[in-house]
């Protein structure tokens, strides 16, 4: 059995890392919700997000997924095996990689810019494109700065100090907030975008700068250099290749979405942005906290082959039971409730209630794939944690085949043979990466049931959270018909509407899993 110390450990630390999402997300709803006030689903607020996701690439690919599959299961198991000398090798020797290879990315980012609008997103033309291209070379160094960030919150995590690395984001949103809120009322849009640009790399560096004192406490030992003789380093990189591939195939996905958006009419692509920053919320607040506190867990036990299959079939099924506890609800949330949430956030400026309507829709694609992509990130942690970082490899390759091919489908002739607008091809793009996302789900569960046994979750379980959500739902569309001719402010209708909704919720599923809401997000 875990050792309860190890326990309590653990409940705590997801609980930090929700504690510190839940402030860094709330800021981020925050800048977004300024950010639609000025843009709305402008030309340069299309501009803006695509220019976003380029630089993206980068911190994306060397930050935090990467490293975490990497080098965090050689970093804490020396942490574990109290190898204070070996892990400050490693530390520095990552830290000096990593700080090559994207000053060199970056570099040729900045150069080669007007190459990736070409690839990403071909259906910008004119001022629209040049306007990305601008924002994308500002964007770029950011970016770099934001992968060196991700470096510390790997040492943090392997030393249990979860909350300083997943709030301290609240430090960038701060500084584009500050720009927005300073700059808006003045300057024209697209100069404003690129003002936002700049505070975004500002917001970067203090990120980054905010958290080397502690990293330096925590590692003495510590000494920058390429230190590539070492056989625990040797196996970072060994890992990392892998794991670089599998990242860049999950952004290459994105960036064929982006790509197909790009070609839909004018608001796709800041729409998609618009969602994709309320889909992150349960993903970041229930799968990746779960996930991330999970894999020092993980990758610290010790023992043979069955004592330590055991301990990731406990710490597996024990988070998956926490993550559908809070996912299922927010689906359905998503799907029936969507337009209240969109509302409640954006609704203002030059956001308009037709946007209101298009960015619910594509929420709703969204949800399709929600559960399947949190409990699929915990899933991958475990493979990460038996230094599997292929097979997490091969099942996101399967997932892009999949997201192109049905992406396309649903995002051109779709709309046409449904006879409805052809910008609704953005809600059939997000549905069919969430459809993708679960076969990639049930191969990913398939294949380490075979590696380490399985558990199961039980069907009964998940049945009674999805009625209780589904029943929460119902009740809320039956009061929301007489609230709306008594409340006419977004955010107090949202506040009257989804209130219930939870309190339902939680109601019924008291008598099956009364101890997830007490425990909070541990196991």
């Amino acid at each position: 059995m875990a050792h309860p110390v190890t326990q309590r450990r653990s409940r705590g630390g997801a609980s930090l890392v929700a504690a510190g999402i839940f402030l860094s997300r709330i800021a981020g709803l925050i800048r977004e919700s300024i950010f639609a006030r000025y843009f709305g689903n402008s030309a340069a607020a299309d501009a803006f997000k695509a220019a976003f996701r380029i630089p993206n690439f980068l911190q994306n690919l060397f930050g935090e997924g990467v490293l975490s599959a990497s080098f965090i299961p050689v970093y804490a198991n020396l942490v574990a095996r109290e190898n204070p000398e070996e892990a400050g090798r490693v530390a520095g020797a990552v830290f000096a990689i990593l700080s090559l290879l994207t000053s060199v990315i970056v570099l040729i980012g900045v150069l080669a810019t007007p190459l990736f609008i070409d690839v990403i997103a071909a259906g910008f033309q004119g001022q629209k494109r040049e306007l990305t291209i601008s924002l994308v070379r500002i964007l770029f160094p950011g970016a770099g700065l934001l992968v060196l960030s991700a470096w510390c919150l790997g040492i943090l995590n392997s030393h249990r100090r979860f909350f300083l690395s997943y709030s301290v984001p609240v430090l960038w949103n701060i500084a584009m907030i500050a720009a927005l809120v300073w700059f808006g009322p003045h300057a024209d849009m697209n100069s404003l975008a690129r003002i936002v640009a700049w505070a975004s790399v500002a917001g970067s560096g203090a990120q980054f700068l905010a958290q080397l004192p502690v990293v330096v406490r925590l590692v003495p030992a510590m000494r920058i250099q390429f230190a590539t003789h070492l056989e625990n380093v040797r196996t970072v990189i060994r890992n990392f290749g892998p794991v670089f591939v599998s990242r860049g195939v999950v952004q290459l996905s994105a960036y064929i979405d982006a790509f197909i958006a790009s070609w839909l009419p004018t608001g796709a692509v800041a729409a998609i942005g618009y969602a994709q920053t309320l889909y992150l919320l349960p993903v970041s607040l229930f799968g990746m906290s779960v996930s991330a506190s999970e894999l020092p867990e993980m990758s610290s036990a010790l023992g043979g082959r069955e004592e330590v299959a055991a301990h990731l079939r406990r710490r597996l099924v024990g988070g998956l039971r926490r993550i559908a506890f809070f996912v299922i609800p927010s689906v359905v949330a998503f799907i029936a409730l969507g337009d209240i949430i969109v509302a409640a956030i954006y609704r203002r400026g030059e956001f308009k209630p037709a946007d209101v309507l298009y960015t619910w829709g594509i929420l709703a694609g969204s949800g399709v794939g929600l559960l399947a992509s949190t409990q699929g990130r915990l899933y991958s942690s475990a493979f990460y944690a038996l230094k599997d970082t292929r097979t997490p490899l091969l099942f996101a390759v399967v997932r892009v085949a999949l997201t192109t091919v049905l992406g396309v489908c649903a995002a051109f002739p779709l709309p046409a043979l449904l006879g409805i607008a052809p910008k609704w091809g953005a809600a059939g793009l997000t549905a069919s990466a969430g459809i993708s996302g679960w076969i990639e789900f049930l191969l990913l569960r398939r294949s380490l049931a075979r590696r380490i046994g399985s558990d199961p979750v039980g069907a009964a379980y998940l049945a009674r959270l999805w009625g209780a959500a589904i029943i929460a739902a119902a009740v809320t569309w039956a009061i929301r018909a007489p609230l709306e001719q008594r409340v006419h402010r977004p955010e107090l209708f949202a506040c009257a509407t989804l209130l219930p909704f939870g309190l339902i919720y939680l109601a019924l599923t008291n008598p099956a899993r009364l101890r997830e809401r007490l425990s909070g997000l541990g196991n």
